[in-house]
């Protein structure tokens, strides 16, 4: 386990837990948090704000006792902007003092984004995000952009559906289990990755396998996407990627190095389960 300076849990060598807390109504200002009792979880019963804070990324809580350190899926999302949210209720005095503050907090938040310090995570779990803002997916993505060193990442269940604007240098382990990609050119740049999870997302073809091809890979899941069902699928992907020793959790076979129609058809033949 290793922590960034802004205080970010990271976990390895287990995929994440998911955890839900009860929501409440705008009147509730606190509820509990149910969390992990478990001796290896590092979590602590904390009450958290809940509605009014949908927006506010998990290092600007206030009135809470939580720090990053006791969580095992750190919030990032960024709401909208007050002026935007003004916007969206077409109420002109609120967005002229929405303007106002955000003029006054424009340095503080530039302060906030060095605090995060997101460049020097080594291991980090961002899973369950629940991006359900446009704002919330942007700053995300930009999150992602500055994970410069970070080596084992974990983005399970985060509805991502385009990752190709990121670069992830030195990324070895990557999961990505549930997600929304339907082509394998929407994944981040991966020039050092050995170990990438796939599974549960809606790939249907081994189309951008290629960028693949010079990365160290040695593990591939690809498990409960529609491409596993294409003809000659193993064969394919063991063509493509050399050094690839281990597919869907299943290790190179004998009859996945043997002659096939190597050069992928203009038209993916699916096979018929009856």
């Amino acid at each position: 386990m290793s922590e960034s300076s802004s205080g970010v849990n990271t976990l390895s060598g287990s995929f994440p837990k998911s955890h839900s807390s009860q929501c409440s109504d705008r009147g509730v200002t606190r509820t509990p948090l149910f969390v992990d009792h478990s001796p290896d979880s590092g979590l602590v019963s904390t009450p958290l704000p809940s509605n009014r804070f949908r927006f506010v990324s998990w290092h600007r809580l206030e009135h809470c006792d939580v720090t990053g350190d006791q969580l095992t899926c750190p919030r990032v999302r960024e709401g909208p902007s007050e002026e935007e949210l003004f916007q969206r209720e077409g109420d002109d005095c609120c967005l002229e003092r929405g303007r106002r503050r955000r003029r006054e907090e424009e340095g503080q938040r530039w302060d906030e984004r060095l605090q995060e310090n997101w460049e020097n995570c080594l291991e980090l779990n961002l899973s369950y995000q629940d991006l359900g803002d446009p704002f919330q997916k942007e700053n995300f993505l930009r999150i992602l952009r500055r994970l410069i060193r970070v080596e084992k990442l974990q983005l399970v269940d985060n509805s991502l559906t385009n990752l190709s604007s990121v670069r992830l240098p030195r990324c070895r382990i990557l999961n990505l289990h549930r997600n929304h990609l339907v082509c394998l050119r929407q994944l981040p740049k991966l020039p050092a990755v050995e170990h990438l999870c796939l599974s549960e997302n809606a790939i249907g073809s081994l189309g951008g396998l290629g960028t693949l091809e010079n990365s160290p890979l040695r593990s591939l899941n690809l498990t409960h996407n529609p491409v596993t069902f294409t003809q000659d699928y193993r064969a394919h992907v063991f063509s493509c990627l050399p050094k690839l020793e281990v597919l869907d959790g299943i290790p190179k076979l004998p009859e996945d190095s043997l002659p096939t129609r190597l050069q992928f058809p203009e038209t993916t033949r699916m096979c018929n389960i009856l």
